[in-house]
């Protein structure tokens, strides 16, 4: 039997969840052997509409990636569900949407909206007591009781760390099974964080944002139980895209043939198989 996301966050030392972007880094995510992923509305607001995440999108926008992406791996998925786009109905709602599209886990962030990527300067908080009723709605009108609810807040940037941790203490004794405080800034933050909560945390290892990348094994040793690499693949691939559109531009072509060979990202997407139910139903003349 597949494990649980919250069997996993129980066993695990720590759950390491890459980022996927779209159906096929969930297919490679599946393939490279790990236990569950994480799909977030940055990468997909990039990647899917080629917007920033400044809260130019939705829930149905979202969802509908969302929908792509699980359809293809049924590994356990965090998905992200910004500030839940309204009040407690809307929390509810959503939470019943996503179950549906198969997340085993959320969360949800105490930016008022528009909101944006947590390590995008010009945010603003909605109220501890607003948040941690969406919260205890997400908790307690979740459809299946294993759905692993995670409260982000966001304070650290705007109010500062303590600000951050009393936020994070409200949302714990709303009933949030886990807590994201997000954007701390150095290690020393971090070793904070790791030691003020009895609930599962998680960090968030965005390249190129405010808070330093560290190996699992250090997250786990300063008291985080998740760690989320969520744009890592996002990023090498735009990079890559970059060079071998420039390749081309050139008229040189010196990188044809650097990328995965056809029969190989044949079988990444599973070509074999539907090759087979061709061959097996074939009709008969």
């Amino acid at each position: 039997m597949q494990p649980t996301f919250r069997s996993l966050v129980a066993s695990e030392r720590p759950l390491v969840l890459p980022g996927a972007h779209d159906a096929l880094s969930a297919l490679l995510i599946k393939q490279a052997g790990f236990k569950a992923y994480f799909v977030g509305g940055f990468p997909v607001a990039g990647v899917r509409h080629g917007l920033p995440d400044v809260g130019l999108l939705g829930q149905g926008e979202f969802a509908a990636a969302y929908r792509d992406i699980t359809a293809v791996s049924d590994l356990p998925v965090l998905l992200d569900a910004d500030n839940g786009y309204g009040d407690v109905k809307n929390i509810v709602h959503l939470v019943h949407s996503y179950e549906r599209l198969g997340a085993q886990a959320l969360f949800f962030e105490d930016q008022v909206s528009p909101k944006r990527c947590g390590h995008i300067a010009g945010k603003a908080l909605i109220p501890t007591a607003e948040m941690a009723a969406r919260i205890r709605a997400a908790v307690g009108e979740r459809s299946r009781a294993d759905t692993f609810i995670i409260a982000r807040t966001d304070a650290r940037e705007v109010h500062g760390m303590d600000e951050a941790l009393r936020r994070g203490e409200a949302y714990a004794r709303a009933g949030a099974d886990g807590l994201f405080i997000e954007a701390p800034l150095n290690v020393e933050e971090m070793e904070r964080i790791g030691r003020s909560f009895d609930v599962p945390q998680l960090a968030n290892m965005l390249e190129g944002g405010r808070t330093p990348i560290l190996k699992p094994a250090e997250l786990e040793a300063l008291g985080f139980r998740i760690v989320i690499y969520g744009i890592s693949l996002l990023m090498r691939i735009t990079r890559v895209m970059q060079e071998a559109l420039a390749d081309i531009a050139s008229g040189e072509l010196r990188q044809v043939g650097a990328g995965v060979s056809f029969e190989e990202y044949k079988r990444v997407v599973g070509l074999t198989d539907w090759a087979r139910i061709e061959d097996r139903y074939r009709a008969e003349s």
